[in-house]
């Protein structure tokens, strides 16, 4: 599928990335923390990072966290933990190919979902909607910034991790780009110009991620048929057949777990090859000139991003829009909906320390906070323990 590159040219090209990535002068600018701290010199800024990452609160409740269907279901189906363990493998794998910085991606890719609310993006569809109706907004990324700079709360000389410059910034930019007059409390990481190239990678192994990981999980809920995504997704059908014919005597469901794995590595090679064509085409050599390029060097090749598009609006129109889906989103919206109006009204109902912090903060936010911390068992509790108070029970 993809043309080799002759070993001269591919190993020109990774000095052109590994230039262009967070190395040398580029990580000191990017190692920076809010708070300094002594430096024992066992483990790199970003190794350091990964460790508070994995060893913080937000990041476990991810075990409990939505990321298709929910863990009642069954407990085959990816939660927001597995799938972000996913993400990990991919992006490393594109950072090591490339000659970036593996420890930088790897920290980036385990904090990138962090700051999703219980029940997935419904989830978010409803504390969004819940928060305009107070002139504000909820987005992930954003309040997975305000976890690790505000609510991760371990250290004696400050609140938050204490996380470098580099991911702080890899988390509010590694899939959009904000606009400064919009953000202005953000202009410190450096809004209107692109990322570091370990942090662009990010959005796309996270898609890589899922386009695979739902087809599974859509066969195995039983809301997908395999001949069906064969005969729909392009991509699929070919990874299948050509599996099929290496292995013609073999159970349908091993042939399709081969030909997801066949899927998700064209995918990635596929961006691996592109990225690098482009950084060289661009002749970028340093991270500022990756920061001021006009474009984002993290996308696939036009005939990739076709199949990509094509999958993404199969997945869609059948699967996360299908009924049994649709029911579960809007019991979770509700659930989310009502809560939030609960504590509205009776906010001394949440933990003391968020009732005093929105004397600063505002009530709202503090609620979205509140409820964007819950797993999904902890809030459908909290759910009926507040209708039996509105109940008088």
């Amino acid at each position: 599928m993809f043309e080799p590159l002759q070993h001269g040219a591919i190993a020109e090209r990774e000095r052109i990335l590994r230039s262009a990535g967070v190395f040398d002068d580029a990580e000191r600018a990017l190692s920076p923390r809010v708070w300094d701290e002594p430096n024992a010199g066992k483990l790199s800024p970003f190794e350091q990072d990964r460790q508070r990452i994995v060893q913080a609160r937000a990041f476990r409740r991810l075990a409990g966290k939505t990321q298709v269907f929910t863990s009642r279901e069954s407990d085959h189906f990816r939660s927001r933990l597995t799938h972000t363990i996913e993400v990990v493998q991919i992006a490393r794998e594109v950072a090591r190919a490339l000659g970036l910085n593996e420890e930088l991606v790897e920290a980036l890719a385990l904090v990138h979902d962090i700051g999703h609310p219980p029940f997935g993006h419904a989830g978010e569809r409803a504390l969004d909607r819940c928060l305009r109706e107070h002139g504000q907004r909820f987005d992930h990324n954003l309040h997975a910034l305000r976890i690790v700079e505000h609510f991760e709360d371990w250290y004696a000389a400050h609140r938050g991790l204490n996380l470098t410059l580099g991911v702080r910034e890899g988390i509010i930019k590694h899939s959009r780009d904000y606009a400064p007059s919009e953000y202005p409390e953000l202009n410190s990481y450096y809004l209107g110009l692109r990322p570091p190239l370990e942090a662009q990678l990010i959005d796309l192994a996270d898609e890589i991620a899922y386009l695979t990981a739902d087809l599974d999980d859509g066969v195995e809920s039983g809301l997908l048929d395999i001949e069906h995504i064969c005969g729909h997704i392009g991509i699929m059908g070919q990874a299948y057949e050509r599996v099929r014919r290496l292995h013609p005597n073999v159970d349908r469901k091993f042939l399709f777990h081969e030909a997801l794995q066949w899927m998700q590595d064209a995918l990635t090679a596929d961006m691996i090859a592109t990225m690098r064509e482009r950084v060289a085409d661009a002749g970028l050599t340093t991270l500022d000139q990756v920061r001021h390029f006009p474009e984002r060097m993290a996308i696939f090749s036009p005939l990739m991003e076709a199949r990509r598009l094509e999958e993404k609006s199969y997945l869609h129109d059948v699967l996360y829009t299908c009924p049994t889906l649709e029911a579960e989103h809007e019991k979770a919206e509700n659930v989310v909906s009502m809560l939030f109006q609960f504590f509205l009204r009776q906010p001394e109902r949440m933990p003391p320390s968020y009732v005093e912090e929105s004397r600063t903060e505002g009530l709202p936010r503090v609620i979205a906070d509140y409820i964007a911390g819950m797993t999904d068992s902890y809030i459908l509790q909290q759910f009926w323990t507040a209708s039996k108070l509105r109940r008088g029970l």
